[in-house]
């Protein structure tokens, strides 16, 4: 993975990720295009080989912008299937977003297609659009570099987490659907509003639900290759998954009324039917291995850094179904941005990180030799992964594949969020349109729903370039959802109708049982995707479109 120092950026060492180590005056205009490619390749797990996807730039799996350097890249597909490439946390233009046939097709196997525009800044990743590859490993890092990341004296490290199987993805979805893919569960938080949901209809019984409980210890200050994503998206799903809101009784729900609107949500009350004593719905699929940076941690990578140094640690979190804490255990941190955007600094040692979301970590070593695990559990589970900082000559103890005890749910009351400010927030602007947007869903049978809707059956969520939007999400399910938008930047700004100045974000976590109000200038006119980053729901249709008109 990624590692390098100042002085290393300046003579242009050799890193893991590098796309490309050269003076700024290479990034004008005309500059070459950087040459990608989604293509096989081969890891040991465990001492077993397994054949995954990747993304493999001029130096490895992955891209590495430096300040004022465009995002000029030739995509070239290997594989031996049609797939498309989406730039998670990037603004390109709509046409280059990366979404089968919304509105580009899908790159047929040998074709090749250009991409250009100007890239944001921070700790990104790209990945396939299509949910079935994204569980074979097609995805890769997109760091882009600041000028200050090029001044500081410290070294970046690349932690990237995936989960993996050695099943196909047919194989992991029909283990899902059939009720037997999942270990561990949760006490649902207090309600913060459900209105008229019926859980009688819920069947957990392919769950075994612990009691998981506790918090961060921060402080604050299908085979989809032929897939038509303009009708059917990621999976508007068969058989099993068809059919009204089985698991949910919403029929009463007046969708129109919801979501699809100009809705003044001031004065809503969140407050609702209490399912406290409920248990929310963790991990659905037991991956046969934990990754970081493509290894596991019985043969972790151990990175070389200096005594007493600085580190700027990168965690994306790749996975397709599986939240992590990240434990910086005898190295204390600071997180210092999430989902690539700059926070008013937090200390602690355990963060938490969702799919699709981003953490960057400040570490200070301690001035003595020595070895320190940077560890990333799995949510409400003993699995582990991670990789190892040590010091030239230092000792490096093995890790079990296991730890001592389960990692508690992540951030159910949501704490952590809320413990988050943007370093620089949205500027202040009066709301021109709230909008509810309802995440539903069951484990039996494996249904999830925006508004009510599959991907191919969804709403719309309407809005106008320019205007000033607020979507609150509202979680009505009893699994947590990593909600991710295409082509914006937006500001958490309230959990349960409590309003605050959080995070900048393009992902953002709602447990069950809680509802995350986001804000964001509504961009360029086109339709952009809106969906839950869990790639099994994602697959069974948990998709819903952004559909700004022009002013």
């Amino acid at each position: 993975m990624t590692r390098f120092s100042r002085r290393g950026f300046m003579t242009a060492t050799a890193a893991a990720f590098a796309a490309g180590q050269m003076p700024l005056r290479g990034f004008a205009q005309g500059s070459p295009a950087i040459a990608l490619s989604a293509q096989s390749r081969t890891l040991d797990i465990g001492g077993r080989a397994a054949t995954v996807y990747g993304l493999s730039g001029p130096s490895g799996q992955g891209l590495v912008l430096d300040p004022g350097q465009r995002f000029r890249v030739d995509l070239t597909n290997k594989l031996d299937v049609g797939t498309l490439i989406h730039w998670h946390g990037q603004i390109p233009p709509n046409a280059q977003d990366g979404v089968p046939d919304l509105p580009a097709p899908v790159l047929a196997p040998g074709e090749m297609r250009s991409y250009d525009f100007a890239p944001q800044p921070g700790t990104h990743w790209m990945h396939s659009h299509i949910p079935m590859q994204e569980m074979q490993l097609l995805a890769a890092p997109l760091i882009v570099r600041r000028p200050e990341d090029v001044a500081a004296d410290r070294q970046e490290v690349v932690m990237f987490l995936h989960d993996f199987s050695f099943s196909t993805p047919e194989e992991i979805m029909a283990t899902i659907l059939e009720g037997h893919g999942g270990s561990h569960g949760a006490e649902a938080p207090p309600a913060s509003g459900q209105g008229g949901m019926d859980h009688g209809s819920m069947d957990h019984g392919a769950m075994n639900h612990g009691a998981m409980t506790g918090a961060t210890t921060a402080t604050a200050p299908e085979a989809q290759t032929g897939m038509d994503h303009s009708a059917m998206g990621h999976g508007a799903a068969s058989g099993a998954v068809s059919g009204g809101m089985a698991g949910t009784a919403m029929s009463g729900m007046d969708h129109a009324a919801m979501g699809h609107g100009n809705m003044d949500m001031s004065g809503m009350d969140m407050g609702g039917m209490d399912m406290s004593g409920m248990e929310m719905d963790l991990n659905d699929y037991n991956w046969d291995a934990y990754l970081a940076n493509d290894r596991i941690l019985s043969d972790p990578e151990v990175v070389t850094v200096e005594r007493g140094g600085r580190i700027r640690l990168r965690v994306i979190n790749g996975a397709a179904a599986t939240v992590f804490f990240i434990e910086t255990g005898r190295a204390p941190a600071r997180l210092v941005a999430v989902d690539g955007h700059e926070i008013v600094p937090v200390s602690g040692t355990r963060f938490g990180v969702a799919m699709g979301q981003r953490l960057d970590l400040e570490i200070d070593l301690p001035a003595e030799t020595g070895a320190w695990p940077i560890l990333a559990l799995r949510e409400g589970a003993r699995e582990q992964t991670g990789i190892i900082l040590a010091n030239p000559g230092a000792q490096v103890a093995k890790i079990d594949l296991l730890a001592e005890t389960e990692a508690p749910a992540f951030d159910i009351d949501l704490k952590q969020e809320a413990g988050l400010a943007a370093a620089a927030p949205l500027a202040a602007r009066a709301v021109q349109r709230a909008q509810m947007i309802m995440l539903g869903g069951s484990m039996s049978p494996y249904r999830w729903t925006i508004d009510g809707a599959v991907w191919g059956e969804h709403h719309p969520v309407p809005a106008i370039t320019g205007e000033r939007v607020e979507l609150t999400f509202h979680n009505m399910s009893m699994m947590g959802h990593p909600m991710h938008l295409h082509g914006h930047v937006f500001q958490v700004v309230a959990i349960n109708n409590h309003r605050f100045a959080g995070a900048l974000r393009d992902t953002v976590y709602v447990p069950p049982n809680a509802a995350v109000t986001v804000a964001l200038d509504a961009g360029e006119a086109a339709r952009w995707m809106l969906h839950c980053h869990h790639m099994p729901h994602l697959q069974t249709g948990m998709m819903a479109e952004f559909r700004i008109a022009a002013a």
